[in-house]
């Protein structure tokens, strides 16, 4: 299962603005451009593991900074679906 964390992953840490409203849209998760935007940019290039749970939660707070607490929750609902297995 590693090759399946590692593509996800590397989407996670690659993600453009359009792609995250497009999933967050897909699993009913409300996120809007501008917080969307705010969100890739922080990922961009941080090689977040987000199968680990420390790095996982250090994120959430930090797109709560960046966007809101209640888009940071909104946020790690659409990271759980994708490490659901």
């Amino acid at each position: 299962m590693k090759i399946f964390e590692n593509i996800i992953n590397h989407k996670i840490n690659t993600i453009t603005a359009e792609e995250l409203v497009k999933y967050a849209n897909q699993f009913n998760i409300k996120v809007n451009q501008q917080q969307a935007r705010k969100i890739a940019e922080y990922l961009r290039g941080k090689n977040i593991n987000i199968f680990d749970d420390t790095q996982r939660s250090k994120l959430v707070k930090e797109i709560a900074r960046a966007a809101g607490p209640e888009t940071a929750r909104e946020v790690n609902k659409l990271l759980m679906q994708f490490t659901k297995q």
